[in-house]
């Protein structure tokens, strides 16, 4: 009896050749510039105890009240897999110690993350991430580098169409202050049980709301960034104006909330123009408080998280993208059991000076191996048989024009170097 077909769960973000090599090439890409500013990389679990997201993350966020991987585990533990980076890491700080060694603590990570959303385009329930973290002190010239890294990573993919938007969420006496006429203003909408119910817990939550019928109430809402104490306003203009020195151009939008509760001050988005509804292509921003919330010092933070399943459909719109695939330098075709051992130590050999080996497996005929060695792309092939191995010379053939050269198998790593004149490699 046939066995039915296993799939991977629905939503599930899944990247296979060709085109799991563009992926890895986007994700290295978007890490590449926070390694070369010293940021260092921090490993996370997948899986937390369940309160580190609800006190870190914020209890009326979607997050954690609709979208987190919730489980007892058989300790009887409340166990979440990770919907964002930013609390682990600040997790992990407090628990090694990192914060008592010198400042800022300087990480990035990237892997997997997981929300129970609803299943689209640029929306998935395992999606992946690049995050970078700067822990420990509040400077207004470290918002600005973090920014720059994201930008950075984008324009080195390639990307063009995309925006940068910034605001700021203010300090503690700047969102006290705007909360307070915020709340009078929203006690005269006609908003339904549940609204008000997270409007009572965090009213800037409706800001984020989705929902037509709330933004159309919220046009005339008071925004925080008309409320910034006297010190929020000045950190907030240097960080422009640092944006404005390293020709950073950007958008300030007074209305943007980010879906997490624990940013403050600086906060920025990066929206890609050609990715419709799911157009965040990564965000972040300062996080003061954040570490104190989950029992440690109280030091500030900030860092973003850049979403690469999102800049991969962004490549992909751009036509950005190298083409990716492993294509072999050399294509080692052996004729019998002798010729495949022979093969094997050759291509070992070569591989570990960086040349790009295949090798014909399944003791196919000459004519079909030479097909395939044609099929894969490979600049070179070459037959290994009894003749080949008591002589010790190869010949090899240039797949793209059929030049053929006869190399001693001593001599193949230098033969097969870009400056060989015998082939000539372009």
């Amino acid at each position: 009896m046939k066995r039915e077909r296993i799939n991977a769960p629905k939503g599930v973000s899944e990247y296979v050749p060709p085109r799991s090599s563009a992926f890895e090439w986007v994700r290295d890409n978007l890490i590449e510039p926070a390694a070369l500013a010293g940021y260092q990389l921090i490993e996370l679990p997948v899986f937390e105890d369940t309160q580190l997201f609800s006190r870190g993350v914020g209890e009326s966020t979607d997050v954690v009240s609709k979208e987190m991987y919730t489980f007892e585990d058989r300790g009887g533990r409340s166990i979440t897999l990770r919907p964002e980076g930013t609390a682990g890491v600040m997790r992990a700080v407090i628990e090694h110690s990192l914060d008592r060694g010198q400042l800022p603590v300087k990480v990035f990570y990237s892997g997997a993350f997981f929300r129970a959303e609803r299943p689209q385009a640029g929306r998935y329930r395992q999606f992946y991430q690049v995050g970078v973290e700067s822990i420990g002190l509040d400077d207004p010239a470290i918002d600005a580098e973090i920014i720059a890294l994201a930008d950075s990573a984008f324009k080195k993919i390639g990307l063009r169409k995309y925006r940068l938007e910034i605001t700021s969420l203010g300090d503690q006496q700047s969102r006290a202050a705007h909360k307070v006429d915020l709340v009078t203003f929203l006690d005269r909408l006609d908003l339904d049980e549940a609204t008000r119910a997270r409007a009572a817990i965090n009213p800037l939550r409706l800001f984020d709301d989705k929902r037509s019928e709330i933004q159309e109430m919220m046009k005339g809402a008071p925004l925080l960034l008309d409320y910034l104490s006297a010190e929020s306003k000045e950190n907030f203009a240097h960080v422009c104006s640092l944006l404005d020195a390293l020709g950073i151009t950007y958008v300030i939008n007074p209305r943007m909330v980010r879906g997490l509760d624990y940013y403050t001050g600086t906060t920025f988005e990066f929206i890609h123009e050609e990715l419709g509804a799911q157009s965040g292509i990564g965000g972040g921003g300062r996080y003061d408080g954040l570490m104190q919330t989950l029992g440690g010092a109280d030091l500030s933070g900030v860092g973003f998280g850049l979403g690469v399943d999102r800049v991969l459909l962004a490549a992909e719109a751009e036509g950005v993208l190298p083409t990716g695939e492993f294509v072999s330098d050399l294509f080692l075709i052996p004729l019998g059991i002798a010729a495949k051992k022979a093969a094997l130590v050759i291509a070992q050999e070569l591989r570990a000076e960086g040349i790009r080996v295949e090798i014909a497996f399944g003791d196919r005929a000459l004519k079909g191996a030479m097909k395939a060695a044609d099929k894969s792309g490979s600049a070179y092939a070459g037959v290994i048989g009894d003749t080949e191995i008591a002589s010790g010379i190869i010949e090899i053939k240039r797949m793209s024009d059929g030049q053929v050269s006869s190399v001693k198998m001593s001599e193949l790593k230098s033969a097969l170097s870009p400056s060989a004149s015998n082939f000539d490699r372009k």
